[in-house]
């Protein structure tokens, strides 16, 4: 069972999460710098405070709580003991370029809770080797929003149809780590159909992906339960698909991903 993981504030959307097996609850204090590389798209930018760690912490009972903080700076340290100090279980370094700076914060959190590596740079892509090893590392989670612009392609999962993630995964698999990435939409919906991304999920190991923000917007009250049930459904049931099945799939994933690219750069 891979962690779903909800990118939340709201204490009441947290606490019905927490009753759902396999979810992490995922607060994002990341602000320096992302409105400016993310301008003009249609990605998630944080209105996250310091104060909601504590807040959300406090509704669960089962469910880890990852917080993602700025990009290395001058004030790490100070926000890494906030973060900390409110409860977190997982802390995630974004937009890290080098091996020294996914080491350096490695050092300030000190072995007091894992830590997961946002791969979204192509400086981090290229380094891998040498980041791997970073002590009490947990979790790669590769983010596709970043990464696809950093690498010059025009939709964001075309690292997927090149074979980087694949790549990534049998690497970090072998360190003995978790590996995660990108995001997912409800099963019939979404540029790439949620079902076919959730299959190479599975195909590659995976065991982390966000719920994007299709799976909580305003309907009725059951409407995130009620979608996030069958998501978990066809998980298991592509599990079950022979290896030449699995193969089929991807090939088809990757000619869909191919066809959409040629679209956009036509469109562009």
């Amino acid at each position: 069972m891979m962690d779903f993981l909800q990118i939340t504030n709201d204490p009441v959307l947290a606490r019905r999460c927490d009753a759902i097996p396999g979810m992490r609850l995922f607060v994002d204090l990341e602000i320096n710098g992302k409105a400016e590389r993310q301008a003009g798209r249609n990605t998630f930018i944080s209105t996250h405070h310091l104060d909601d760690v504590g807040r959300i912490k406090a509704e669960l009972h089962r469910s880890k709580l990852m917080v993602r903080v700025n990009p290395l700076h001058a004030g790490t340290a100070k926000e890494l003991d906030a973060v900390l100090g409110q409860g977190a279980d997982l802390v995630m370094l974004p937009m890290f370029h080098t091996p020294d700076e996914l080491q350096a914060f490695s050092r300030m959190v000190a072995g007091r809770v894992p830590i997961v590596a946002l791969l979204e740079t192509a400086g981090a892509l290229r380094s891998l080797d040498d980041w791997v090893n970073t002590p009490d590392l947990w979790e790669v989670f590769v983010g596709l929003n970043d990464l696809h612009l950093s690498l010059g392609c025009r939709f964001m999962f075309e690292p997927l149809a090149q074979g980087i993630l694949d790549r990534l995964a049998v690497r970090v698999q072998s360190q003995g780590l978790r590996f995660g990435f990108g995001g997912i939409a409800r099963l019939d919906e979404g540029l790439l159909p949620g079902r076919w991304v959730l299959a190479e999920h599975v195909r590659m190991g995976s065991e982390a992906v966000i719920l994007s923000r299709t799976f909580h917007r305003g309907e009725a009250a059951v409407s995130y339960e009620s979608q996030v049930r069958p998501l978990r459904l066809a998980e298991r049931e592509l599990q079950a698909r022979t290896a030449h099945q699995m193969e089929a799939d991807r090939l088809r994933t990757r000619e869909a991903i191919e066809v959409i690219a040629l679209g956009m750069e036509h469109a562009a």
